[in-house]
């Protein structure tokens, strides 16, 4: 899914961002009540239908190349609002290429929505986007125009009164992404996940139709709303979103299952994770590491803190971070120094890690984490949801609400030393079958001087670990833990590390699937 996105990324934030000329968006068809209980209500109706997709846009449009598709931009001094006093602007997607099937984006003012019709006035063609398509798109009547928008930006005044900077995109499937402000664009996020993993394959439902609040001119929030359609579920999904650093969404969805389904992913992230000191050999790269997350946070029901570095396995990987009531979990992009990456243009170090919180008790169920493995980065291969453990029944509503933090790690919810940085590999000789762990810990006020009262728990499920050496870290001015480990025969093993004192913890809990 999503085989390049990072030049889309490049692509769609590269234009300039000012208030400009009036703009004079083109609506189709008439205005119609709308409110939130409208559009569930909507979502329960179209669940006890059969499945119909949004038609595909003209063959000219599916065949566009990427670099034809690239070469036509909105323009953003035509943005929706960008002539009047309102707080935000909201920019426009053409279809085409890996967007085959437009969305239906409506304005609300007043109670009442209204569909966008396609305008090729509002885009910017230069030299490589075909004239004929161009000239074709222009002269289609809007209210019958196969043509539509494959998804839609929002920005704001984040840091100069006048300059409206982007802060969130919704476009593919039912993808959608954010950043706080002053951050590059890394992770993404999606409505729901279907079936990841699953030997049958992933079902991808589509937010078919958008629903944008038209915002007064002190409003610090945008509301924006989505149908959820596929041929399992359909749901409406609301997005209050808080633009700054960090960005902040509270999400609330309702869900109509057609058919029962035993494999679904709440609050669902992906991201890329290609190599950093846990697998470094296997890429011959001039880079230190390349990856949008390095690891995921859970804080489970139990009151425990866990981190589980990311891996790219080289076959498929699932794993099942078991709970009950989780507080919250998250893809976390720890390293933030330039040369933690050592690469100038893809600013890795400010991508934006992401923290779901529930708003409700969500009951029993797994964190879950699927890793797929991946030669390049323009590919996602990172997955991580709650599953819950009963399947979600036909039939019946099934809501879910929950918080999403864009920018850096949230607060600590406990206060235990966080791993910063896991290392895995040969030492100096290279024929012993063992592999030196390393595991470096944030400092604590917590750890003393008297290392040799603190309890290291070393375990693996296969294989040998040794007891391992704590020490200080000069370089870090923190603790790091080194272990060995022999697999033997095994071709995986789980491994674990804590730091306890008097039966208390002082750090995260360390989690870790080795693979061949």
């Amino acid at each position: 899914m999503n085989l390049t996105r990072r030049t889309f990324l490049t692509m769609l934030g590269a234009v300039a961002m000012t208030r400009g000329a009036q703009a004079l968006p083109m609506f189709k068809g008439e205005a119609k009540p709308f409110s939130r209980e409208t559009l569930v209500q909507r979502a329960k109706d179209l669940a006890e239908k059969p499945y119909t997709p949004n038609p595909e846009v003209p063959q000219t449009w599916r065949d566009l190349t990427y670099d034809q598709y690239r070469a036509l931009l909105f323009n953003t001094k035509k943005s929706l609002w960008s002539d009047t006093d309102r707080a935000f602007h909201l920019d426009l997607f053409q279809p085409g290429l890996y967007f085959p099937r437009p969305v239906d984006v409506r304005v609300v003012e007043n109670g009442k929505a209204q569909s966008l019709a396609f305008d090729m006035s509002l885009f910017r063609r230069y030299e490589q986007f075909p004239l004929d398509v161009y000239e074709a798109a222009k002269s289609e009547d809007p209210e019958t125009s196969t043509l539509g928008y494959s998804g839609l930006r929002l920005r704001h005044e984040l840091v100069k009164p006048g300059k409206f900077e982007e802060f969130a995109v919704f476009q593919g499937a039912s993808y959608f992404r954010a950043i706080g402000t002053g951050q590059n664009y890394g992770l993404s996020a999606r409505g729901l996940a279907l079936k990841t993993g699953d030997p049958s394959g992933e079902e991808f439902p589509d937010f078919t139709e958008f629903y944008v609040e038209a915002p007064d001119a002190d409003a610090r929030e945008a509301r924006v709303h989505a149908l959820l359609n596929s041929p399992s579920v359909t749901g409406a999904f609301t997005f209050d979103i808080k633009p700054g650093m960090p960005c902040e969404m509270d999400v609330s969805c309702s869900l109509f299952p057609r058919t029962e389904l035993p494999h679904v992913g709440i609050a669902p992230l992906t991201s890329m994770f290609l190599f950093d000191d846990t697998n470094r050999t296997r890429f011959d790269d001039f880079r230190s590491a390349v990856h949008d997350s390095e690891g995921l946070m859970v804080w489970n029901g139990a009151g425990e803190l866990l981190w589980r570095p990311l891996a790219n396995p080289r076959e498929l990987e699932i794993s099942s971070f078991v709970d009950d009531g989780p507080r919250g979990f998250g893809l976390m992009q720890r390293a933030r120094e330039v040369e933690d990456y050592a690469d100038l243009e893809a600013h890795y170090h400010n991508r934006p890690s992401l923290w779901i919180t529930p708003n409700s008790d969500w009951g029993k169920g797994a964190v879950t984490l699927v890793e797929i493995p991946a030669d390049k980065e323009i590919y996602d291969n990172i997955v991580a949801y709650w599953r819950p453990r009963e399947p979600l029944a036909p039939g019946q509503e099934h809501r879910f609400g929950y918080k999403m933090v864009w920018g850096g790690e949230p607060p600590r919810p406990r206060n235990v030393a966080k791993v910063l940085n896991t290392r895995i590999g040969k030492g100096y000789d290279k024929a012993v079958p063992y592999q030196i762990i390393t595991v470096d810990f944030d400092d604590s006020p917590e750890f003393g001087e008297d290392l040799d009262s603190i309890t290291r728990f070393i375990s693996a499920n296969r294989g040998k670990v040794s007891d391992g050496v704590l020490q200080r870290n000069p370089g870090t001015g923190g603790l790091r833990l080194a272990f060995k480990f022999d697999p033997g025969e095994a071709t995986g093993a789980e491994l674990r590390v804590q730091l306890v004192r008097d039966g208390v913890s002082l750090t995260e809990v360390w989690l870790y699937r080795w693979t061949v």
